[in-house]
């Protein structure tokens, strides 16, 4: 039975969900008291979090039209989130109408919005899967129904990895997934960082945890370790505002604490 048939879960209101927060500081309405309270929290503590939340939006954006346009027509999505428009397959199937999606996530409420992710272009694919993003194995296999390992996926992991502290092995998830995939796929990756301000960041990470997430904000150089082996493409690592910024994406010197890189297997 498809994801989407199943029975919905019930969604948990009593406690705040990273993903219900990011939708609150995206301007969203798919969120609950909990999560407004819990995101107000983070937002006394560092006022420009809605900001950081919609350059990460448009680095998403920046990075799966790039890789369209070089060529690529498969992507696996992992941490989705609550759909926002554009989606990555609006955009990906805007450069080449026959691209191919598989977006992941595990929170209830995705399932449930999970129709608007599956609005595909004639041409193309796009299909669902309900999985924790520590289940590599299950992910690739369910993939493989929609996408071919024969030729290059992109696989997008977008503020996601911060939610997977240590004790979860996120380098050797990064690495199992990415040795699923064939040569030349792709990984793109952004990340919260401490490295400028580690008083407020390390106030952040204690809102989520105490709320129930595990939240790890790592260094430019733990970062740079998700790309070991890999061949990052221009320019490199980079904060999120400053990788290929476009338009009004330009931030002129501004620093949001959010590494992003691109890189090439």
């Amino acid at each position: 039975m498809p994801d989407t048939e199943r029975p919905l879960p019930r969604i948990d209101t009593s406690r705040p969900h990273s993903a219900r927060m990011y939708d609150w500081f995206l301007g969203g309405k798919d969120n609950y008291p909990v999560d407004w309270a819990a995101a107000e929290q983070v937002t006394t503590i560092f006022p420009p979090v809605a900001d950081l939340a919609r350059a990460n939006r448009s680095f998403m954006h920046r990075a799966s039209r790039t890789l369209a346009q070089l060529g690529v027509r498969q992507f696996l999505d992992i941490g989705t989130g609550i759909p926002t428009e554009p989606n990555l397959h609006q955009v990906v199937q805007g450069v080449a109408p026959e691209s191919k999606v598989v977006y992941v996530d595990n929170d209830p409420i995705v399932l449930r919005h999970a129709q608007a992710l599956l609005k595909s272009s004639l041409e193309g694919r796009t299909a669902y899967i309900q999985a924790d993003a520590r289940q590599p194995v299950a992910i690739i296999e369910a993939a493989r129904e929609t996408l071919s390992f024969d030729e290059p996926v992109a696989l997008s992991m977008v503020a996601l990895l911060h939610f997977v502290p240590d004790e979860f092995g996120p380098f050797e998830l990064v690495r199992q997934l990415l040795d699923s995939l064939p040569t030349r796929s792709y990984i793109v990756l952004s990340h919260a960082t401490a490295d400028f301000d580690p008083e407020t960041w390390h106030a952040v990470v204690d809102v989520y945890r105490k709320n129930g997430t595990p939240v790890q904000v790592r260094s430019r150089a733990e970062f740079a370790r998700f790309f070991s082996g890999l061949n990052l493409i221009e320019p490199g690592i980079e904060f999120v505002t400053d990788w290929r910024p476009e338009g009004a994406d330009q931030r002129h010197g501004e620093r949001l604490p959010l590494y992003a890189g691109v890189a090439q297997k």
